[in-house]
């Protein structure tokens, strides 16, 4: 079987990295993925990576489209805006196609998508990254009803991305991950938000109940003064924390027989003189290990360090060779970008109540 021909299609901020880590695995394996081309209507860009990576650019898909490559899949890293218009053009062309997040502009844009490839039989998958991060593959193994979820995601002001708000540009990374550690249906969303620097949202709070009784509080700002990508997740007897940034994963345990001791005693030093001794870090349930705290352990998960987009791209081509489902598949991308927007429905109704608008 010949190498995958793949290409580019826009070379910003993100799509000059899927670039790069194309080439990377087109060096470490040219038998499977071959780096073909790109498109890029900004001449400067185009020249700059035509030369760098010693392939054909071209100003429009038309022109690529016409070039007879052979392609056989694509990363779609245009503005949010110009996604469906793109992804209709390269599916009908018979492409497998790796679209950046946010998947859509609107959910009929993105419906429209999967309708074209479902109906051409083509794999779409959403870039997702942080779903590649080690620290949440960490995460999914530790997983026993997760009940409450805390996500920060808190960004120094850049001018990348003001074609859509925080909610879309940076809050979707977390909604992603937890309806996909959830796996239940939304129940009710409140959020507020507010533009601060640009014409957007720009920082937003939002609470999000879920059927199952789990609760989300997410809270993201592209005008913060320090970078912070984290999510708290708490489940019975357990307080698991994600580092994105460093790919790290602490997990705080309890012990039930230590705590339930503690009740007890509690309980007993309320209706009698004489306080009953509680429990000790002489006994074994309540040595501490990493923790100070008897009866808590805490435990910092041995991880292996990658980089999210190569894991991802890696996981797309995989998907792309096999014919299978990739790890964020279009209909994943579809419920976390339905639930980014009604949580900006929800930030402009409460700026209307507030009188903001």
């Amino acid at each position: 079987m010949p190498p995958l021909r793949v290409a580019v299609i826009g070379t910003g901020a993100f799509g000059r990295n899927h670039l790069r880590v194309y080439r990377e695995l087109e060096l470490a394996h040219p038998e499977l993925v071959q780096l073909a081309a790109l498109v890029e209507p900004d001449a400067a860009r185009s020249t700059t990576f035509a030369a760098t990576y010693n392939i054909p650019a071209f100003a429009t898909l038309t022109e690529l489209l016409a070039a007879n490559l052979s392609l056989g899949a694509a990363s779609v890293c245009v503005p949010t805006i110009h996604h469906a218009a793109v992804a209709e053009q390269l599916l009908l062309a018979g492409l497998d196609l790796l679209i950046e997040k946010p998947f859509a502009a609107t959910l009929a844009q993105a419906d429209h998508i999967l309708d074209l490839a479902c109906t051409h039989q083509r794999i779409v998958a959403i870039g997702h990254l942080e779903r590649f991060n080690p620290a949440v593959t960490a995460a999914i193994a530790a997983l026993n009803r997760p009940m409450f979820f805390e996500s920060h995601r808190l960004s120094i002001f850049t001018p990348r991305s003001l074609d859509v708000d925080v909610v879309l540009d940076l809050m979707i990374h977390d909604i992603d991950i937890v309806l996909s550690l959830t796996q239940s249906p939304v129940r009710e969303v409140r959020a507020v938000g507010l533009p601060i620097l640009s014409r957007k949202t720009d920082i937003a709070n939002v609470r999000v109940e879920f059927d199952s009784g789990c609760v989300a509080n997410f809270t993201a700002s592209r005008v913060s003064t320090e970078q912070v990508r984290k999510l708290r997740l708490f489940q019975p007897h357990q307080y698991l924390s994600l580092d994105f940034a460093r790919q790290e994963l602490l997990t705080i345990s309890v012990d039930p027989t230590v705590v339930a001791a503690a009740m007890a005693a509690t309980a007993a030093a309320g209706s009698s003189p004489t306080p009953a001794p509680t429990a000790t870090a002489a006994t074994p349930h309540t040595m501490p290990t990493a923790h100070p705290t008897a009866g808590l352990s805490l435990t910092k998960a041995d991880i292996p360090k990658g980089e999210p987009l190569r894991l991802e791209l890696e996981d797309f081509l995989h998907a792309v060779r096999n014919r299978t489902q990739p790890r964020v598949p279009a209909a994943a991308g579809r419920a976390a970008l339905s639930l980014a927007l009604t949580i900006n429905e929800q930030i402009a109704t409460h700026a209307h109540r507030a009188g903001l608008l």
